[in-house]
């Protein structure tokens, strides 16, 4: 009962094993860490989340169920929370996360391979106002941001407006009422494996705070 568990939830056309620098650190700082794989390619997000619904409903008997997630991972995680009242929620992680929509979605949704590749998910993807992104909640529970970016203008990606990790907006990765956000100079796929980002992540989980010393922004 006294276990506190961490979620790892992979981006789209991703798996677990992408996680596996999280996974091993997390497990170091005593964390009991389910790796959770979902279809990513083949159904809706809300789809995506009812099977995330059930991983969660199989851990009743723990103390805190957290969740470190990478890219759409977090909207799959902020899908599921929409219609749950899980009083056992600790802290939650988004790495990437395209919470305002993404304007690489937008500008392939209709190619055919984008289409091929990505199924329904990757149109839910995009930064309509009136999407399935656009509507989903603010999360009750406390959670935090880490993004991708150059520091620039511009950006990785000169396709994306302003500054980005070559896939995501920095834009698009800030969500109102986080309690702690950092951007780190790396590009999207490799936020997962980051040395910085892998410490800062164990560090929130443990302390509500990325930084050594306890400051948040």
């Amino acid at each position: 009962k006294d276990e506190k568990v961490v979620i790892v939830v992979h981006g789209i056309i991703r798996s677990s094993k992408s996680m596996k620098k999280m996974k091993a650190r997390l497990e170091q700082e005593g964390f009991l860490v389910v790796p959770f794989d979902y279809p990513s390619t083949r159904v809706s997000m809300e789809k995506c989340a009812s099977y995330l619904g059930r991983t969660i409903a199989s851990l009743q008997d723990v103390k805190e169920v957290n969740f470190v997630t990478h890219s759409m991972g977090g909207l799959i995680v902020r899908s599921w929370a929409a219609d749950n009242k899980n009083t056992n929620i600790g802290r939650f992680v988004m790495m990437g996360t395209p919470n305002k929509g993404a304007e690489l979605a937008d500008r392939l949704k209709d190619w055919k391979v984008f289409k091929y590749i990505l199924g329904p998910a990757g149109q839910e993807l995009v930064s309509d106002d009136n999407g399935k992104i656009a509507k989903l909640p603010i999360p009750k529970f406390p959670f935090a941001i880490v993004a991708g970016a150059k520091g620039t203008k511009n950006g990785y990606n000169p396709l994306i407006p302003g500054d980005d990790d070559g896939t995501v907006a920095l834009s698009s990765a800030r969500l109102e009422g986080a309690s702690d956000f950092m951007s780190v100079p790396t590009l999207h796929s490799f936020l997962i494996s980051n040395p910085t980002v892998v410490d800062s992540v164990a560090r929130y989980l443990k302390t509500g705070a990325f930084r050594a010393n306890g400051e948040r922004e």
